[in-house]
């Protein structure tokens, strides 16, 4: 059984972008885009990885820090295919033509490729491994050069797959909801901000999720349940549509907005507050509840 951990790094999102698998530090690979996302650096480490061993027999065992990619590969990928590569609200795949070639790199071989989440920089010795060579390949792009490429996979007549970033949809902007407006107003910026935390594409990266909470968030559910930071970090992945409707954005200091919705998803009305404070400029969500409404 080969086992190997593979991840992506991006300085800005987008910004200079690397991926990496590791095996052993005689067997690893790495590269990346001069601007990409991280999802697409997450995507692209599995890519090459399926590529350079489709040459072997032996089972793949692949620790990913990303549920993103690991639920698109194992769970989305069939439905989208049968929509045209849409997701359920209708939109198109993001980053289609990197899930396209994981899905043929995938072919015959479902059953003998298993992907395991693991917890990003927690000491999982692969992951680390993985993780230092992604962020050095965007480092070296950052720098305009050329990052170490790697031995690569004994035997494998692929050196990387012909993936270049002109053909891979970005990610838009956390805040593409704004309309154009050139300055939104900090209770937009706030407004949109919510929305990400709704979507697909955030839900299923932790970075991004954890990039738009405080360190000393915290959340009351629907059940009473008390949720911590690293709580929901290691829990969160995508939802069914639910619409925000604003009932209310208020002020309550110059560094801080309490924003008052309601969540409206499989007939049920949840009326949520949350509480987003501003600190070395940057706005994340301090506090989040939910409660069902009559």
């Amino acid at each position: 059984m080969i086992i190997a951990a593979a991840d992506g790094s991006a300085l800005g999102n987008p910004g200079p972008a690397g991926w990496a698998w590791y095996v052993d530090d005689d067997c690893w690979a790495s590269g990346g885009w001069p601007r990409g996302t991280n999802n697409m650096g997450e995507l692209m480490a599995v890519l090459d990885l399926l590529q350079q061993t489709a040459h072997v027999d032996d089972e793949l065992h692949v620790f990913c820090d990303s549920k993103y990619v690991i639920d698109s590969i194992t769970k989305w990928m069939p439905g989208w295919k049968r929509k045209g590569w849409k997701k359920s609200d209708g939109k198109p795949v993001l980053n289609v033509e990197l899930m396209k070639a994981l899905d043929a790199a995938m072919e015959g071989r479902r059953d003998r490729v298993r992907f395991e989440w693991v917890k990003g920089h927690a000491g999982h010795e692969l992951n680390e491994a993985a993780d230092r060579r992604a962020n050095a390949a965007a480092s070296a792009y950052q720098r305009g050069v050329e990052p170490d490429a790697g031995p690569g996979f004994a035997g494998s007549s692929v050196a990387h797959p012909a993936a270049e970033v002109g053909q891979v949809e970005e990610e838009p902007d956390l805040f593409s909801d704004l309309g154009g407006e050139p300055t939104p107003t900090d209770e937009e910026h706030v407004v949109a901000m919510e929305r990400a935390l709704l979507t697909d594409e955030v839900r299923g990266d932790p970075a991004a999720v954890a990039a738009l909470l405080h360190p000393a968030w915290q959340e009351v559910g629907r059940s009473g349940r008390l949720w911590t930071r690293d709580d929901l970090l290691a829990e969160i992945g995508p939802i069914k549509p639910v619409s925000l409707d604003v009932v209310s954005v208020e002020r309550v200091d110059r560094d801080t907005i309490l924003l008052l919705w309601r969540a409206l998803a499989d007939e049920r009305s949840t009326l949520r507050s949350s509480l987003w404070v501003r600190a070395g400029g940057q706005w994340q969500q301090r506090f989040h509840q939910g409660t069902d409404e009559p």
